[in-house]
């Protein structure tokens, strides 16, 4: 039976006249990966910080494992492991020390975090290096530390703030593995901020924030299916060519550049249409079309549409 570990209800917070986290409410269930997109500045981070209490709310309320964030604040934070977005090691400690810091700032015995210590850098890949200096870990195994001093006092709920930023693809496939290994293990809740939209397809479901509201929840799946058959993708030359002559149909709402293709967001029931004229249309204008087709939309076409809806 899943239980609800993370509750947030209508959270607001401004800093002076900037409202970075408007009426935010959400919840995540045990078993489940909450993913938060939106672009820079959306919020994202500032509702992390008041989700882990590092921030106070103006108004809202936040329950953690069943526990008051404001009224019980010691035992909300016992529930939580965190890896904030600029997580800095003690570089001169060992592996092995940063973690028995860590430890023992949870209030941690060293009966309970030594066995703990070796358990965690186990789990994570770092056994062969726990006299190793912090400072000469790659930036990877870094984040495989961190994750590590997360889970020490054994959290119900991870929150993690783009913990994969700047690492490389192998690294991330490797952080993504021990967060699914962690969740067939163990009952946990996990609410994770990332830029990345084939991490976002990996979580349960998915929030988009902008301007610190969410706009948007749901399953990646659902999310790709309000944008179904309203995808045109085109390729082919030069691109300045097909740019204009897709902006100028009146039933593209936007054309936006996917690698070496375009994505052609077209009014609802209008892409056969489109796909229909486009290439005659490109031709006329001297270009040259290698593929035009209706695609299923991509998480990327879902959120590009919503970080410009009102632009």
């Amino acid at each position: 039976m899943t239980e609800t570990l993370i509750e947030a209800t209508e959270l607001c917070r401004s800093f002076a006249a900037t409202c970075a986290v408007q009426e935010v409410s959400l919840q995540v269930a045990s078993g489940e990966i909450y993913g938060l997109v939106g672009p820079d500045g959306a919020g994202k981070t500032t509702l992390m910080r008041l989700l882990c209490g590092a921030l106070h709310p103006n108004r809202g309320s936040v329950q953690l494992g069943g526990f008051d964030l404001l009224r019980d604040p010691d035992q909300a934070r016992a529930q939580i492991g965190y890896l904030a977005q600029r997580f800095a090691l003690y570089e001169d400690l060992t592996v092995l020390e940063n973690l028995q810091f860590f430890a023992e700032v949870r209030g941690m015995q060293a009966s309970e975090w030594a066995p703990r210590s070796q358990e965690l850098l186990e789990f994570v890949g770092l056994a062969p290096f726990g006299k190793r200096r912090a400072g000469q870990l790659s930036g990877g195994m870094k984040q495989k530390l961190g994750l590590a001093l997360a889970l020490v006092n054994q959290p119900r709920i991870l929150l993690l703030d783009e913990p994969t930023t700047g690492v490389d693809p192998l690294t991330r496939q490797d952080f993504w593995r021990l967060i699914i290994r962690l969740l067939s293990e163990r009952s946990l809740a996990v609410l994770v901020s990332t830029p990345y939209m084939d991490e976002a397809m990996r979580c349960t479901r998915v929030g988009f924030m902008r301007g610190g509201q969410m706009l948007i929840e749901g399953t990646p799946a659902s999310l790709r299916a309000q944008f179904a058959g309203r995808i045109v993708e085109v390729a082919g030359a030069p691109r300045q060519v097909l740019v204009q002559v897709a902006q100028a149909d009146p039933d593209v709402e936007s054309v936006k550049r996917f690698g070496n293709r375009l994505h052609l967001h077209v009014r609802d029931t209008r892409a056969s249409a489109v796909v229909a004229r486009l290439g005659k249309q490109i031709a006329e204008a001297g270009g040259q079309v290698e593929s035009l087709e209706v695609v299923d939309a991509q998480l990327e076409d879902v959120f590009i549409a919503l970080a410009d809806k009102d632009n």
